[in-house]
């Protein structure tokens, strides 16, 4: 079981994702903002992040560049955009994974237990 903080501002996609990771035993907080969810990421550091990028108050690639200005925290990017281009420079930018949405929940849980894994492998994240 993880900590895991979805970041997300569609209210429905938050919570069908907040239900399958509860559904896998995992601890789920959320935030349909970036700025709600650097206060969560430094207050009560999770174990790992899913990043929309469409979000209401900040683009969540300068979110992804302030959340690795604070910590090492995996994120996992999840959105509908799927340029080819985007996708490198995010990875580039310190994103640990990105998934293109939909997707389903079995795919999320895959790629969560993937970052997961090798988070552990890696120790403990400074924050």
């Amino acid at each position: 079981m993880a900590t895991v903080l979805v970041v997300e501002d569609d209210e429905y996609v938050r919570s069908a994702m907040i239900q399958e990771l509860g559904r896998r035993q995992h601890a789920v907080r959320s935030a349909g903002r970036a700025l709600d969810a650097l206060r969560e990421i430094t207050q009560n550091p999770p174990d790992a992040v899913i990043l929309d990028l469409g979000l209401p108050d900040l683009d969540g690639s300068e979110a992804l560049k302030m959340v690795r200005s604070v910590s090492s925290v995996p994120v996992i990017v999840a959105t509908a955009r799927d340029d080819e281009a985007e996708i490198v420079r995010l990875l580039e930018a310190g994103a640990d994974d990105y998934l293109v949405k939909p997707f389903s929940g079995d795919h999320l849980n895959a790629r969560l237990d993937a970052v997961l894994r090798r988070a552990r492998a890696a120790g403990p994240p400074p924050v």
